[in-house]
């Protein structure tokens, strides 16, 4: 397998391990520097070049991106999938799990706890906001925050507005968040690797600090995670559209509650914790997913006029309610379900034996004035057509 690391710190422990681990392998691997591509779009076929050279054929990439260039790496990562190179970490799954408030609106529409959050730009809503998730003390973050950078505890609510009111005027944005008390300056790194955690850390602030980071002291530890904590950082990194990401977790009163999901996580703290081959595990799972590389399926499928993709609910009073999908007439509709969501379970290509229950949720591809006919119409008052007033104009 030939393998591109896509790194702007080839002497970075990580990038060296993940350099080091491909080549116990036998596989043929080469760090480049991100910013040395350049996108080219002016043949038949998307390509990339490399310090003005035409790049060569690539199985796989493995992208490290720094949050300094998140627009333009995104954009070659991106590049490398329209041209079908496999890459476990994709570029809309990098973008989102990047932006701390786009990362948390994904992760709360399907269910991953979270400390409460909320997110505000009128001066007059930061007090209500603070209120809301459970008053002072506060945690402020930047959106684009890393290794702890940009994370502050205000202890009183006219400290958290006066240090909300400074960073709105320099333009920054600001997520208000609820301070973990329970938590104690700790927090679980957990690996996720595929489908599984492969490490997990428990994290340590140094003496007064809250936060944990292992670059600003924070000691480490190896933890064996309880199955619900693995559960909830595999399936945070699948929402997010990673293969390979470090899902940072709170141990709540009432269980892990989710504070970020990283896409380039460090290896340094985690491999000298835990002792185990990371690196490698990352490299390993490449090599056996290289023939299926990460394609946008909403792309691919919406290419054919009128067709799409959407998702249907299930409502208390449908008539597919106790049905079987062999019975609802999906495919004599030309509606394929391609997945069916009940509560935080997903039931991929579900048969035709199925049975649906209300509140099921359907992913499907298929004709979209079919898919549209099938959602209720909601009753409205016809407006009526007032005559113009005196003076229209103010």
């Amino acid at each position: 397998m030939k393998i591109a690391v896509l790194s702007r710190a080839p002497q970075a422990y990580s990038t060296q391990r993940l350099r080091a681990a491909a080549q116990q392998r036998g596989h043929d691997v080469k760090v480049l520097n991100t910013l040395k591509f350049a996108i080219d779009l002016t043949g038949d076929e998307p390509d990339l070049h490399f310090r003005g050279k035409q790049l060569s054929d690539y199985d796989a990439i493995l992208p490290r991106i720094g949050s300094s260039i998140t627009y333009f790496g995104t954009a070659v990562v991106r590049q490398f999938e329209q041209m079908d190179v496999y890459t476990p970490n994709t570029a809309n799954g990098i973008s989102s799990a990047r932006d701390k408030l786009r990362a948390s609106q994904i992760l709360s529409r399907h269910g991953i706890a979270m400390p409460a959050t909320a997110f505000v730009r009128n001066r007059a809503d930061v007090r209500p906001a603070i209120e809301r998730v459970g008053g002072a003390p506060v945690v402020i973050k930047l959106l684009e925050g890393t290794q702890g950078i940009g994370v502050i505890l205000a202890p009183q609510v006219k400290v958290a507005e006066a240090i909300i009111e400074t960073l709105h005027s320099t333009r920054q944005n600001v997520l208000i968040q609820k301070f973990i008390a329970e938590s104690r300056g700790r927090d679980i790194r957990a690996l996720v690797v595929g489908d599984r955690v492969v490490a997990a850390m428990r994290r340590v602030a140094a003496g007064d600090e809250f936060r944990s980071n292992v670059h600003r002291g924070g000691s480490v530890e190896a933890v064996q995670l309880d199955p619900a904590y693995e559960a909830v950082a595999v399936r945070s990194a699948q929402i997010m559209g990673l293969r390979v990401a470090g899902v940072d977790m709170l141990e709540g009163d009432d269980g892990p509650l989710v504070m970020e999901v990283n896409s380039s996580p460090g290896l340094q703290g985690i491999e000298q914790a835990t002792k185990l081959d990371v690196a490698g595990a990352i490299i390993d799972y490449i090599a056996a997913q290289v023939a299926f590389p990460e394609i946008d399926v909403r792309q691919r499928l919406t290419v054919s006029t009128g067709y799409g993709v959407a998702e249907l609910s299930v409502h208390n009073a449908a008539e597919l309610v106790g049905k079987t999908l062999g019975e609802s007439g999906l495919w004599e509709r030309d509606i394929t379900v391609l997945t069916l969501h009940r509560g935080v379970s997903v039931i991929p290509n579900p048969r035709k034996n199925f049975v649906l229950e209300a509140d099921d949720r359907l992913l499907c591809f298929g004709k979209l004035d079919e898919m549209r006919s099938m959602i209720p119409e909601r009753r409205r008052r016809r407006a009526k057509v007032r005559k113009l007033p005196k003076a229209p104009l103010t």
